[in-house]
């Protein structure tokens, strides 16, 4: 096997990935002087020619938006928390040429979670029904002892996330995307849809809401997160889950006992400082 180790993040569009930042930090901490990790766009129609083309000085792979799915049938094996949500963000290659799928999302979001003093939910909501919603499913399913209510768009939305809820043992209720502020009284609220949906709802924090988890990193603070904030809410942002789950990310593909979560997240801090 090659001395040199390789490693990368690859999807479509990919220029805004901070995963080589964190990913590059650890390396750095952990005195891997001869480990590399770039990112590449790739799509799904390329995906299988690039993984074909991969030597054995290559660790892993970080996988994001569109590949997350994609990959499966290119994979030997995948982990149960991978196969729960159909979503594969992580692939180890083994020393024996296998290439073993996994999620560090689901993982990474309770650990967020749980560096903040969250670790049981009597109830909960989602604003969103995409494939980050289900992974979020997946995380309460582990933390919430009650329902979860998801906000969507329409009721193909809203079957989609009921079907998700059976498969991961959540009783998950649905409702209109009009009535989205209702969410806010629950203990913790995940907000999981693109840049700029939930500006409108900002205004509706009220005083003293439970937890706030908005998995967007750029541009942040986000309205509803800057609103949570002033009105004495607790917030975990998309800085926490990206850093939590490459963590995780890092100690599969490098064998490390425990990544550098402080060097990571500042790394990825000043960088998002710098955009």
């Amino acid at each position: 096997m090659s001395s040199t180790r390789r490693a990368a993040v690859l999807g479509s569009p990919i220029a805004h990935s901070l995963s080589p930042v964190l990913h590059r930090a650890a390396y750095t901490a952990l005195g891997l002087e001869n480990w590399s990790y770039d990112r590449f766009e790739v799509d799904e129609a390329g995906l299988p020619g690039f993984v074909a083309g991969l030597d054995d000085s290559w660790a892993g792979l970080s996988l994001t938006m569109p590949l997350k799915r994609a990959i499966i049938p290119l994979l030997d094996e995948i982990s149960d928390t991978a196969a729960s949500v159909e979503a594969v963000n992580t692939v180890v290659f083994t020393g024996d040429g296998r290439r073993i799928g996994d999620n560090t999302d689901i993982p990474g979001m309770i650990a967020a979670l749980r560096e903040r003093g969250i670790e049981k939910v009597e109830s909960a909501a989602i604003l969103g029904a995409g494939a980050t919603a289900s992974s979020a499913l997946a995380a309460l399913a582990r933390i919430c002892g009650g329902p979860v209510t998801a906000y969507v768009r329409s009721e193909a939305r809203a079957a989609e996330m009921r079907g998700w809820g059976e498969r991961l043992g959540v009783d998950v209720r649905t409702a209109a995307w009009e009535d989205a502020d209702q969410a806010f009284a629950a203990p913790l609220v995940v907000a999981t849809t693109p840049a700029g949906t939930t500006d409108a709802l900002a205004a509706a924090v009220p005083g003293a809401p439970g937890t706030l988890f908005d998995v967007l990193y750029d541009p942040w603070p986000t309205a509803l997160a800057a609103a949570w904030s002033d009105r004495g809410g607790k917030v975990v942002g998309g800085l926490d889950l990206l850093v939590h789950q490459a963590v995780l990310q890092v100690e599969q593909m490098t064998g490390a006992a425990s990544a550098p979560l402080a060097a990571m997240r500042a790394a990825g801090e000043r960088a998002l400082g710098e955009r």
